[in-house]
């Protein structure tokens, strides 16, 4: 298979009509996602947004989501997908930390592609350290590392290293997304 496109199960390959973009918080989802949607002409949604107020409120106030915390915001993003899917093409972001997070994300969605920012704790504390306005305190980290379990081989992820410059780590996604 090669890298650009995203395979079905029946072996037939297809090009992906949505882009989540994945990693722990301060990984830089937002501001890759967002400059993919535009230099792609797709729609865009950033997933913190579609959390539900008791999720914003709980993360506020320092405490961890849990599961089942997970579920009707992972449910809300899916709903955005299949609605990118039947219209135009879009990019959402979302931590999907856990493979099963990601399977409800992607069951069924063949024409759905991971973009998974990846990098050191050090690099990523010292991000959100630096982060301005943002709900999610730098508190949480760890237990966003402790949580993540990075996309296996099987899930197709695009892989990048967060400590390129934004826009080589666009142009590396698009690379590998390849013509569409």
């Amino acid at each position: 298979m090669t890298d650009n496109l995203t395979k079905c199960r029946d072996d037939v390959t297809i090009s992906p009509k949505v882009l989540v973009v994945m990693g722990v918080s301060g990984s830089g989802k937002t501001t890759i996602a967002a400059l993919l949607a535009g230099g792609l002409g797709w729609n865009f949604a950033d997933g913190d947004d579609l959390h539900p107020a008791a999720n914003v409120a709980k993360m506020k106030s320092g405490t961890p989501l849990t599961d089942e915390d997970r579920w009707p915001w992972l449910d809300i993003i899916a709903a955005w997908i299949d609605t990118a899917r039947a219209g135009r093409p879009g990019v959402v972001t979302c931590s999907a930390l856990k493979r099963v997070y990601r399977d409800r994300l992607l069951a069924g969605r063949a024409d759905v592609r991971l973009v998974y920012l990846h990098g050191s704790y050090d690099v990523i504390a010292t991000r959100q350290a630096a982060r301005q306005g943002h709900f999610m305190p730098a508190s949480l980290i760890q237990s966003q590392f402790a949580t993540l379990e990075e996309p296996g081989a099987d899930e197709h992820p695009i892989s990048v290293a967060v400590d390129l410059a934004p826009d080589v780590i666009v142009a590396e996604v698009i690379r590998q997304i390849g013509p569409l």
